[in-house]
């Protein structure tokens, strides 16, 4: 991954109450472990790694699943989004623009479709693939982000307070892969379920936030990443 990017950057994997070797895994191979006192799912343990990347004076982090869905290699695109005149405070990796890699289920691509037009109509924002962890976190996203982050149902609803305090969200082209390990915590009769309740929770997110500004400053931020994995333990992975 560091041969594919133009900055410097550090691997760390937050250990979400993981039941499997995870922690022994990443310390024989020299990575950062930052091991959660309990479960806290997937809201807090993404929150857990962007408080980190932002105390710790990185000037970006990207959100990576522990499932294997997101191939490290594609993290240069969501880096090289940095270099534009116009800089983003938030870059989505979307498997939608060049439908290329997994695409996931059709059920599961008719959700992401229904929350893609509900984001558009209640904030204004055009994103392909609202339910992507796969994301790259700027300056001024860090500093919203390891104050206010969202629990029950952060991707989709993340998008709706990054929208309403201010910040720019662009899309970026990346390949997945399917699921390598753990499983979905969406099953059975819980996907409607999920829809009315993530439905409500976007527009209640932005109707809370809308006004809000963030401010940030970029003194002192040094030109680095900082890598965020996630491995899950009761809670697993939605996408």
């Amino acid at each position: 991954m560091a041969a594919t990017l133009p900055c410097s950057s550090e691997v760390v994997v937050v250990d979400d109450g993981s039941t499997d070797a995870t922690v022994q895994v990443a310390a024989e191979r020299g990575v950062r472990v930052v091991c959660l006192c309990r479960n806290l799912g997937i809201g807090g343990a993404v929150q857990t790694g962007l408080r980190l990347a932002y105390r710790e004076g990185f000037d970006c982090a990207v959100q990576v699943d522990g499932d294997g869905q997101h191939p490290p290699s594609e993290i240069h695109r969501l880096v090289a989004r940095l270099s534009q005149p116009d800089l983003p405070d938030i870059v989505v990796g979307s498997r939608r623009l060049e439908q290329r890699g997994y695409q996931s289920t059709p059920a599961r691509r008719l959700g992401q479709n229904w929350l893609r037009l509900w984001l558009r109509a209640v904030c204004g924002l055009r994103v392909t693939d609202p339910t992507s962890g796969f994301r790259l976190y700027g300056a001024r996203a860090l500093a919203l982000f390891q104050r206010v982050y969202p629990y029950d149902f952060p991707e989709p609803e993340s998008l709706a307070v990054a929208r309403a305090r201010g910040l720019r969200l662009v899309d970026q082209p990346v390949e997945m892969r399917p699921r390598q390990g753990g499983r979905s915590s969406i099953a059975g009769l819980q996907p409607l379920y999920y829809m009315i309740k993530v439905t409500l929770a976007v527009a209640l997110a932005y109707a809370r936030n809308r006004g809000r500004k963030v401010a940030v400053s970029l003194d002192g931020l040094r030109p680095s990443l900082a890598a965020v994995g996630r491995a899950g333990g009761g809670s697993a992975d939605r996408d």
